[in-house]
């Protein structure tokens, strides 16, 4: 009589792993597919690296022989290097977005949702896939911060390519989150179009927030990407005090801790995937 049970329960343990590695199998599926595509479309990868590092040398060249020092507390092109960061993870991470739309209308998300896992792990696997490319592309600009007057400080690096880890994967959740309800590409590319340009002005990464208007530091206040920006800031300051540009978010006068601004941007991103895998999980 207590065969049955004992069995039962055996059977049901065993399985849990086999499908824990079937999760996992897809997840490294999702990701392996998005770096064969970075390695295999190098031009297409170098022109969106061209952009920030254009904007970084030439208008912040331009710039930092307007503006002086003492308005920023450092350079202009120091200032600007955390938010061309920022746009540099950016681009790659809400292509993510208009993949899922495209894979739903060429057929391959339907083959896909035909593995034996759950829609959630695909989700989670092409946010993975998204945000380990935009870290890859981040970390490449990365590599200019001599350029800009920062040190080669190992912990300095860090620091700011797991800051830009953490702003790629929010930035992808929000735009899976975007995405995952429309089946037009140029629906997302009308609405990426209102919201983004918005969330950049505000985002502090171009000029200091406080030289805005007042009623636009509490929209500030809740902007993932000039949460983003201010930590990127917070880390440069950390590590090499000369260079870090004065202002930023503040709350009630005070600046905004940097592990705050870390768990704010990691609440963001896992509640946008959380519910963009609950939209996912009802479609037919």
């Amino acid at each position: 009589m207590t065969a049955l049970p004992l069995h039962t329960t055996g059977t049901g343990e065993s399985t849990r792993p086999a499908r824990l590695r079937h999760e996992l199998r897809a997840v490294h599926g999702l990701i392996h597919r998005d770096l064969l595509r970075l390695a295999g479309q190098r031009a297409h990868t170098a022109l969106m690296l061209l952009h920030p590092v254009l904007y970084l040398l030439i208008l912040g060249g331009g710039l930092a022989a307007l503006i002086p020092d003492s308005t920023l507390g450092v350079g202009y092109q120091t200032y600007l290097f955390p938010g061309m960061l920022m746009m540099t993870v950016q681009t790659p991470a809400i292509l993510v977005g208009i993949r899922l739309i495209t894979d739903r209308r060429s057929g391959y998300l339907r083959e896909l949702l035909m593995a034996p896992v759950s829609r959630a792990t695909l989700l989670l696997g092409s946010c993975a896939g998204g945000t380990l490319v935009a870290t890859i592309q981040g970390a490449v600009l990365l590599s200019l911060a001599g350029v800009v007057g920062l040190p080669y400080d190992p912990l300095l690096l860090a620091l700011l390519l797991a800051g830009m880890t953490l702003i790629s994967f929010t930035i992808t959740a929000l735009a899976l989150t975007l995405a995952v309800g429309l089946s037009r590409p140029e629906t997302f590319h009308t609405l990426l179009g209102v919201m983004m340009m918005p969330l950049l002005f505000l985002s502090g990464g171009f000029f200091p927030l406080q030289a805005l208007p007042g009623w636009t530091h509490a929209l500030a206040a809740v902007n993932p990407l000039a949460h983003g920006v201010d930590m990127l800031r917070g880390s440069i300051a950390l590590r090499a005090p000369d260079a870090a540009a004065a202002g930023g978010i503040t709350w009630a006068g005070h600046p905004v801790p940097l592990p705050v601004e870390a768990a704010l941007l990691l609440i963001s991103g896992a509640g946008a995937l959380l519910w963009a895998a609950r939209r996912f999980a009802r479609q037919e």
